[in-house]
C-alpha cells in the first residue's frame, strides 16, 4: 500500500509540474500549435524544441534538441572598447535559439525534416549580424566583475529569482540568450524576458549603475 502512494504521488507531481509547465508556455511567443507548418505533426507544442527520442546531443547539455541546427560559420559579435571580455562565436544554449532566431533554417525543421519553407521573420529575426545585440557566450564571474568594475559579482548578487546571478541566470558561468529570456515564459512577462525590466531592473541585476 505505501508504494502504491508512493507511486501515486510521483504521477500526481510529474502530472501537476507538467500542467502549469504547459499554462506557461501555451499562448506565448513559442507557442506554436496555430502555425500551418506545425499542423502536419499533430500540433504539438513541446516537439518544434524537443523529443523524448534520438535528440540531437551536439550541444552540450542540449535539453533532448529536435530543431535542426544552424550551419553558419560564423556570426559578427558585439564587440566595444569599453567591454572587458570578448565574445566569441556562440555556443551552449545560445546555438539553440539561434537555430531559429537567425533565420537560416525554417520553423519547421525538426524531427528530421530538412524541406521546410517558413524561416524566422518579423522583429523575432536577429540574424548573422549580432554586434548591435547585448553580447552572449561571455563568461560571466567574479574575475570579470572585478576587471570591469561596472558589474556585480555573480556568484554572491542575488538575482531576484531566488538566487545568485550564477546560480540562476548563467549557463556554465557564460551569459547566454537564456540568461535574459525565459523560452518556457515561466515568468509571464513580455518579450519572455525572465523578469520585468520596468526601471531597467533585470539590466540592474547585473549592471551596477
Amino acid at each position: 500500500m505505501k508504494k502504491l502512494y508512493t507511486l501515486l504521488s510521483i504521477i500526481s507531481f510529474i502530472t501537476m509540474s507538467q500542467f502549469g509547465y504547459a499554462q506557461h508556455i501555451a499562448g506565448s511567443a513559442h507557442d506554436f500549435t496555430t502555425q500551418s507548418w506545425n499542423s502536419g505533426v499533430g500540433a504539438e507544442i513541446c516537439i518544434v524544441c524537443h523529443t523524448p527520442h534520438n535528440a540531437n546531443t551536439s550541444v552540450t547539455n542540449a535539453p533532448l534538441w529536435n530543431h535542426s541546427l544552424s550551419a553558419l560559420p560564423s556570426y559578427t559579435m558585439y564587440s566595444s572598447a569599453t567591454m572587458n571580455s570578448t565574445a566569441g562565436q556562440p555556443d551552449g544554449s545560445s546555438k539553440l535559439c539561434l537555430s531559429c532566431h537567425d533565420g537560416t533554417v525554417a520553423l519547421e525543421n525538426f524531427g528530421g525534416v530538412t524541406t521546410g519553407t517558413h524561416p524566422m521573420t518579423g522583429t523575432s529575426l536577429v540574424g548573422s549580424d549580432l554586434s548591435n545585440d547585448h553580447p552572449i557566450s561571455i563568461t560571466y564571474d567574479a574575475a570579470l566583475a572585478s576587471s570591469d568594475g561596472g558589474l556585480f559579482n555573480p556568484t554572491t548578487q542575488v538575482s531576484g529569482l531566488g538566487g545568485t546571478i550564477t546560480a540562476n541566470m548563467l549557463v556554465g558561468n557564460k551569459m547566454q540568450c537564456s540568461s535574459c529570456h525565459d523560452v518556457h515564459n515561466s515568468a509571464g512577462v513580455s518579450k519572455l524576458l525572465v523578469k520585468s525590466n520596468a526601471a531597467s531592473a533585470l539590466c540592474l541585476t547585473c549592471h551596477n549603475k
